[in-house]
């Protein structure tokens, strides 16, 4: 039987977490691209999880292009938030928000429909209405960072 190291067994005993990253994408008024996933109740941002030695930003940029086939480079973070294991999910839930820039009124979207049933621009508020309770806060913090400039984290 192979000898452990201490560095290995002291890596084996950090915590871990989940990682998501979505993108804030608005048009020339200002208003939100939200999706309507089929697996889940309420909208969200375009994004998903972040695979395993993938960084966050390159998710971000794949994550959009398959869900809404945009092509985008991931700005600055906007927000990040914590959420606590819960549920099913026996880990916590590390999410980005990374500000995806604004795109030119009629600019097409191509969803996938595997796992979106649709789409919508939507005003800022009424986005973040529109979500879940427990992320909701993930975009209204993005969309003060992006006002205010740099990054809140969310918890």
């Amino acid at each position: 039987m192979a000898q452990i190291l201490p560095a290995e067994q002291w890596f084996a005993s950090l915590p871990t977490a989940y990682l998501a990253a979505s993108a804030l994408i608005t048009d020339e008024s200002g208003n939100v691209l939200l999706v309507d996933p089929n697996y889940r109740e309420h909208w969200t941002l375009p994004g998903g999880v972040v695979e395993n030695g993938e960084p966050p930003h390159l998710a971000c940029e794949r994550e959009v292009a398959e869900e809404v086939g945009l092509t985008v480079a991931a700005g600055p973070l906007l927000s990040c938030h914590w959420s606590a294991p819960r549920g099913v999910r026996p880990k916590p839930f590390m999410s980005f928000v990374f500000d995806c820039g604004t795109v030119a009124a009629g600019t097409p979207i191509v969803l996938q429909e595997e796992e979106l049933d649709g789409y919508a621009w939507t005003e800022p508020e009424r986005a973040v209405a529109m979500l879940h309770p427990a992320i909701a806060p993930r975009l209204s913090g993005a969309l003060r960072a992006r006002a205010e400039g740099g990054a809140v984290y969310v918890a």
